[in-house]
């Protein structure tokens, strides 16, 4: 596996510049050679493109060559470092934050579909893969549960039941309101004002901040300790797929603002609807057996968020930033 640094250890020194070298291992690498990638790397490999935003074309391209075959995974050494070397306080906020990402996957893959209605013919290339890549994750997860944690269940259905219990309002708040975003799509596939306040829960909040926030905790966790090579190697080929959900969702946005810039008061609005469900609480979830300070954990949503948004031409308003600066991601509440 990567070198065992800090798990914290490149939050606060800001953009990296990724060498050739670096982008082609990230890009090019196969599922096997991906358990040796960095994935400070491959986070980073997220933002590169956001100044420029590959077209969807491009974009598909990229998700005919990164395919990976998730039974290709052996989780028999991430079972032994799970039962046998990680504390209980270990395994308790490990699962606490991962599923989160267990049920978003699946709850993705049956509603992006109504998002492809309103698309371009690109566009509909561009989100068919990612519907593809969100089954493959859903399927990534339902191993690790079934195989490493050891939930049983009959089918994926059963197995997403039995973690349920782990999910925090975190996730709950802003997939709750996605549901609901999703159903207004569906009824009026053509209002780009509905479409954009639910690429801005998804595409911005969801996939750029939560799911990176995810990875970045629970995989620089598992590199620090040398931990789960199974998991580390299908999360970060998980988190290359992102790559490029990411990229294509913030196209949308920024297509969507240059556009009609009223928009901007559709994406505020929304953030301002999802940060104001964070003070809902009900457990408080705890980061330190990973690695990772409550402050830590505020700066690593705060730069997840501004970073896309600088990269793609979108300021928040004064009140936004004062509500991201009050966040409390270490609460169960967001």
């Amino acid at each position: 596996m990567t070198e065992r640094k800090s798990p914290t250890a490149v939050l606060r020194e800001g953009p990296r510049t990724l060498t050739e070298d670096q982008v082609r291992e990230i890009e090019e690498t196969s599922l096997e050679g991906v358990l040796h990638v960095d994935i400070d790397d491959v986070i980073e490999y997220v933002h590169k493109d956001l100044k420029s935003l590959p077209d969807y074309t491009t974009l598909y391209r990229r998700y005919l060559k990164q395919r990976w075959d998730v039974y290709d995974l052996d989780f028999s050494q991430d079972v032994v470092d799970w039962t046998e070397k990680m504390t209980e306080a270990e395994r308790e906020s490990f699962i606490a934050i991962a599923s989160g990402f267990h049920h978003g996957e699946r709850q993705v893959e049956i509603e992006l579909p109504v998002f492809m209605i309103g698309a371009s013919e690109e566009e509909k290339l561009h989100i068919a893969a990612q519907i593809e890549d969100e089954a493959r994750h859903t399927v990534f997860f339902d191993r690790f549960y079934r195989e490493v944690v050891g939930l049983r269940g009959d089918d994926i259905m059963a197995v997403l039941d039995a973690s349920f219990s782990w999910v925090s309002e975190t996730f709950v708040g802003p997939f709750g309101l996605l549901a609901y975003q999703a159903d207004e799509v569906r009824r009026n596939p053509y209002d780009e004002r509905a479409r954009v306040r639910y690429g801005t829960n998804y595409f911005l909040w969801i996939e750029g901040v939560l799911a990176l926030s995810v990875m970045k905790v629970t995989l620089s966790y598992a590199r620090w300790r040398g931990f789960l090579p199974a998991y580390y190697t299908g999360f970060t080929a998980t988190c290359r797929d992102e790559s490029r959900h990411v990229q294509g969702g913030m196209r949308y946005l920024q297509q969507a603002v240059r556009k009609d810039p009223t928009m901007i008061n559709e994406i505020h609005n929304t953030l301002r609807t999802i940060l104001a469900s964070s003070g809902v609480v009900s457990r408080r979830i705890y980061y330190e057996p990973l690695g990772w300070t409550d402050e830590e954990v505020r700066l690593l949503f705060r730069q997840q968020l501004r970073r896309k948004l600088n990269d793609v031409g979108i300021d928040l308003a004064p009140d936004i930033e004062d509500m991201l600066n009050r966040v409390q991601p270490v609460l169960a509440g967001g």
